[in-house]
């Protein structure tokens, strides 16, 4: 499957006087906040070059590399490495990350890393006094070897023991009790002993090279080599394979990481592709990319162009692959499905490394990049399996170090809040009290860190703009407050006050300080539709609803207008002022008139709203088609999406607004949200005599289903419009309506699937506490040294 997906033509976007003015003081407050300035340059340069930090425990292997060129291989190919070793340890004795020989969650990986570099020293017989010293601290940790609460690296059962066996021989006794060293010399051969492995184990066991020593035949590992001739971009790896093997490729791989890195090597090389796609993926979804836009745009090309020739270091990274598929895809690229493909089923994952080394984060990126774009039949499964995989793993959850902390609240919040069904503003507020932003320090047969990557950087950056946003929030907030009681709206009481609801939809999706106006009139279109709404269920005569159509459908601005009642006067002024309002603004970004527009779709919802009025009142029962036909628009989103769009900045021609795919986002997204509402609100509007597809379909089936049947039935329809919607927003090859307006159709799904997950939207209150932490409660950061 190749979704086809082209970037649209940029365009310079054009606002209206007032947010020009304030976009002006937004600028200038920002760039005089030299803090600020200084903090985004830091970001700009992680996004350019990534730093790893050295891996004691890798260059320890590389170290032991013996030159085949000297005489009984009695002399280090890099002594460099090991003259590194001799200078770097720590005061303790141990070696390993500058701070993590404290870190008791981190234990065994030092002693891992400690002992590796013994033998390397050992093995050249230099530094006494530093093996001495790393002996002595084995010997006073010797507990956290056995200790199963303390995180094992990645391999630790094979790789440990099979040290130990190395160090006797070259007789070097390591002060470990010899009940310790035979329990897990014993759990290693009984893991080793079996007749058939999965492929899995048996990428695992090439992996864990140097730990099962000789125990492995070079047609077994080569299958693993890549072409820069490393096995899993591992130095440790590659280096025990060159070592007993002396294979090239190996030798090629190792020369260049010595040539990049002069004494010391990190424990996975290459990664700058992940590292830097997971910033932007953090960048993102904290909100702040858009400060970033030209380097993003700069790298994702890059990211690309590697896609396309089919990239090792992305298309062979499990991880690195489906966070490059996500992010591409979201941002227009024309990419294939096709590397994703062996882990449509579970059984697929299960035969890789990853998949045998049960690791959560790489089956979460998997789960991400099915939702990304869930219409590909093999990305539904890959969906399914790893929710179940995901689910599995937190009732089971007994990881306890800090970095686990983060990822088990990470996968909670992917499973209880699905992208379908997520606003970015409540999405970047969990993330920040979350506090991780990004983990920059990992493990996996070692931990390392990217050095140059700070999370209190862009955690600060981070806070500062969504309180900053959020101050502009609260100031359009007390715009429309008052724009209610200017216009008289309070006034009418059989109208619910849902002001907080309506601008909160907007706010929580287009939450940019330039996307004011966008904001503003999709706010207004809510409370207005809302009005309108209840004016034709329960406010207002027949002779009111005729009225208030008539005005609109005349349309006369110069004459003095005959009102039948002061409900139809409050209600046509406040439309006919907010039309022109928006039409006025809408000039300024468009150049030319859009007024006539915003008053048919208008006119539409009237006429749609009176039809079903009439359905009611004369009892009649029409046919599901007459209703979902009529329904879809009744449903009242055209005043809150349609004009939105023409304030969103590219310019959205007539011939545009007129084509089948523009309708056809409207109309899916309409309908979707009708089915949801018919769904949720069945029992309530059937108790007030209201039409709904639900009691239309028992009406016309006449029991051949139940009423739980014909539930499902539409909850499927609604989820298959919800994909369709979603599939046209991201296929842009021959689209008409630029990406950017495309994606407020988006998010307006988003917001009703939210909205109806549990309650029919409007008639819940336990969606008030999230209204109000994303517009009146700021985030304050807990940590002190973050502030």
């Amino acid at each position: 499957m190749s979704i086809n997906l082209r970037s649209s033509s940029g365009c310079s976007s054009r606002i209206s006087a007032t947010s020009e003015k304030r976009l002006e003081a937004v600028q200038r407050t920002r760039s005089n906040n030299v803090s600020f300035e200084q903090t985004k340059e830091k970001i700009r340069k992680m996004l350019d070059k990534v730093e790893l930090s050295v891996s004691a425990y890798d260059t320890s292997w590389v170290a032991m590399v013996p030159s085949p060129s000297s005489s009984s291989q009695n002399a280090p190919l890099f002594p460099q490495c090991v003259k590194w070793l001799l200078e770097n340890q720590h005061e303790d004795g141990s070696w390993g990350l500058d701070d993590n020989h404290d870190h008791q969650s981190l234990k065994k990986d030092v002693l891992s890393s400690t002992l590796a570099s013994i033998l390397a020293l050992k093995k050249w017989g230099a530094g006494e006094r530093q093996i001495n010293k790393g002996l002595q601290f084995i010997e006073l940790n010797s507990a956290s070897v056995s200790d199963e609460t303390i995180q094992k690296p990645a391999g630790f059962d094979i790789i440990f023991p099979g040290m130990i066996e190395y160090a006797r021989d070259l007789n070097l006794v390591i002060p470990l009790g010899s009940e310790i060293v035979d329990a897990m010399i014993l759990k290693r051969d009984f893991d080793l002993r079996s007749e058939r492995f999965s492929k899995g184990k048996k990428a695992y066991l090439a992996y864990v090279l140097e730990g099962t020593r000789k125990l492995q035949d070079w047609n077994l590992i080569v299958k693993y080599q890549k072409k820069n001739g490393s096995l899993f971009d591992s130095p440790a790896t590659t280096a025990a394979a060159f070592t007993q093997f002396g294979n090239d490729g190996c030798l090629r791989y190792l020369c260049s990481l010595l040539q990049r890195f002069e004494a010391a090597v990190p424990t996975v090389y290459p990664s700058d592709q992940y590292a830097r796609l997971s910033i932007i993926d953090t960048l993102e979804s904290l909100g702040i990319d858009r400060d970033f836009k030209k380097e993003i745009k700069s790298l994702l090309d890059e990211t690309y162009r590697y896609w396309l020739c089919g990239d090792e270091e992305i298309c062979l990274d499990l991880t690195t692959c489906a966070l490059a598929f996500r992010l591409l895809l979201a941002h227009g690229y024309d990419v294939s499905y096709d590397p994703l493909k062996p882990f449509a089923e579970e059984s697929g994952f299960s035969d890789t490394l990853e998949g045998y080394l049960k690791d959560t984060f790489s089956v979460l990126e998997l789960f991400k990049a099915a939702q990304s774009y869930p219409h590909e039949s093999a990305l539904k499964k890959q969906c399914s399996w790893t929710i179940q995989y995901l689910e599995m793993e937190l009732s089971n959850w007994l990881k306890t170090s800090v970095r686990d902390k983060y990822l088990k609240k990470e996968v909670e919040d992917a499973l209880g809040f699905p992208s379908y069904a997520s606003l970015e503003r409540l999405d970047h507020r969990r993330k920040l009290l979350n506090g991780c932003v990004v983990e920059n320090t990992r493990v996996t047969k070692t931990s390392y860190r990217l050095h140059n990557i700070c999370s209190s950087d862009i955690l600060k950056l981070a806070v500062n703009d969504f309180n900053f946003c959020q101050s502009i929030h609260r100031e359009e907030m007390e715009h429309l407050d008052r724009w209610i009681v200017e216009n008289r709206l309070q006034e009418l009481r059989f109208a619910r006050q849902k002001l907080a609801y309506c601008y909160f939809s907007g706010a929580a999706t287009l939450f940019s300080p330039e996307l004011s106006d966008a904001r503003i009139s999709w706010a207004k279109g809510g409370v207005l539709t809302t009005v309108v709404d209840d004016f034709f269920d329960v406010g207002g005569s027949k002779e009111e609803l005729e009225k208030l159509i008539h005005l609109v459908e005349k349309w006369d601005l110069n004459g003095v207008p005959e009102y039948c009642s002061e409900h139809v006067e409050i209600i046509f002024s406040v439309l006919r002022d907010t039309i022109l309002e928006t039409g006025d603004k809408a000039f300024t970004y468009q150049g030319r008139t859009v007024t006539h527009h915003i008053v048919k779709i208008w006119l539409d919802l009237l006429k749609s709203m009176l039809r079903e009025a009439e359905w009611s009142s004369n009892e009649s029962t029409p046919s599901l088609e007459d209703y979902m036909k009529n329904a879809y628009i009744s449903f009242a989103l055209g005043p809150i999406i349609l004009p939105a769009t023409y304030l969103i900045g590219p310019p959205l021609s007539e011939k545009t607004v007129d084509s089948h795919q523009y309708n056809q986002l409207y109309k899916l997204v309409s309908t979707m949200g009708r089915l949801l509402n018919d769904i949720q609100g069945f029992k309530r509007e059937c108790k007030e005599g209201k039409l709904n597809a639900v009691s239309l379909h028992m009406e016309h089936e006449r029991n051949s289903r139940s009423k739980d049947e014909i539930i499902e039935s539409m909850k499927g329809l609604a989820e298959r419009k919800r994909e369709e919607l979603h599939k046209l927003v991201l296929e842009e090859k021959g689209s008409v309506v630029p990406r950017e307006c495309k994606e407020v159709f988006l998010k307006m799904s988003k917001v009703l699937n939210l909205f109806y997950r549990k309650d029919d939207g409007f008639t819940s209150h336990n969606l008030m506490s999230v209204v109000k932490s994303v517009i009146y409660e700021p985030i304050t950061l807990q940590d002190e040294s973050l502030t």
